[in-house]
């Protein structure tokens, strides 16, 4: 699992709210959860 701000590298993530993101780039972060904001200490998941 990974949290804000980290940098695991390409791929799609998910949160526990079932949220997902795609980093393009190796450089791009995960972001905070768009429900929760950013006050919040998000996980995500690789899940491709």
């Amino acid at each position: 699992m990974y949290d804000i701000g980290e940098k695991p590298g390409k791929g799609t993530y998910q949160d526990a709210y079932g949220h997902r993101v795609t980093l393009d780039q190796d450089s791009d972060a995960l972001p905070p959860c768009p429900s929760c904001g950013p006050g919040q200490n998000t996980k995500w998941s690789r899940i491709w």
